[in-house]
């Protein structure tokens, strides 16, 4: 990672703020979210990454409770993509649910972030279904 952001684990965050950022990342208009309630209640861990003191970066991991654990809201602002800090989130969360345990981590991404994953991450392509419940 080339800047000097602060990684932390199961970092304080406000919902404010991450709904900012999952707005900024994810490109649609803030939606309040209860994400300290849900983080709480369903997370195995979470990384948080800050820059002067700026929430710029967010993983969340939920597990089941055994050998699976899996990424969700993977996010860095916008202006800092390109300098590592998403590798450094990812490798954050795998480095956490070993030490939980876990023998695998699973992602879900899109195909234009095949190469952070696979790539940049490590991931290992997999097949995956999905259906949309609503």
């Amino acid at each position: 990672m080339d800047i000097d952001a602060e990684l932390q684990v199961r970092g304080e965050l406000t919902d404010a703020e991450l709904d900012a950022l999952h707005a900024e990342a994810f490109g649609h208009p803030p939606e309040p979210t209860p994400w300290r309630q849900r983080l709480a209640d369903h997370s195995l861990t979470w990384i948080t990454a800050r820059l002067d003191g700026r929430l710029v970066g967010f993983v969340n991991v939920i597990g089941d409770g055994g050998a699976h654990a899996i990424l969700l809201d993977t996010c860095v602002a916008p202006d800092l993509h390109g300098h590592g800090l998403g590798r450094a989130l990812v490798q954050g969360a795998a480095d956490e649910a070993r030490r939980a345990g876990c023998e695998w981590l699973h992602a879900d991404y899109e195909p234009g972030l095949v190469d952070f994953y696979e790539r940049g991450c490590g991931l290992r392509h997999s097949e995956a279904g999905l259906v949309r419940l609503r």
